[in-house]
């Protein structure tokens, strides 16, 4: 018969758990050690794909102006200003959530 949840640390503790446990504890510790070093992740993509961006926005803004398309040409620049925002200031997701999060009456703290 299957132990209940409610004796489950007894069962844990009968077969040896505490070694169980002390090897989880060491797996996390090496395992964190081993890491790569990610701190300057961020940089590198915004410094790569921040100038293949611009690229991208400015071709396609000239060719809505060349086949006199105003509106979606508006509509682009205003959507690529937006994407721009998110993308070259780090911490806007961030403070925009806790904004929407207050304004809806959820406590952030």
């Amino acid at each position: 018969m299957l132990p209940l949840l409610s004796s489950t640390p007894d069962v844990f503790h009968a077969v040896g758990g505490a070694d169980l446990l002390f090897l989880a504890a060491e797996e996390t510790t090496t395992t964190q050690q081993n890491a790569p070093d990610t701190g300057g992740l961020a940089d590198f993509l915004r410094g790569f794909f921040g100038p293949l961006f611009l690229v991208i926005v400015s071709i396609v803004a000239v060719f809505f102006l060349f086949t006199r398309e105003i509106t979606r040409f508006a509509q682009f620049i205003i959507l690529a200003i937006f994407i721009g925002i998110v993308f070259y200031v780090p911490g806007i997701i961030e403070v925009i959530a806790v904004a929407l999060a207050r304004a809806m009456g959820v406590s952030t703290e």
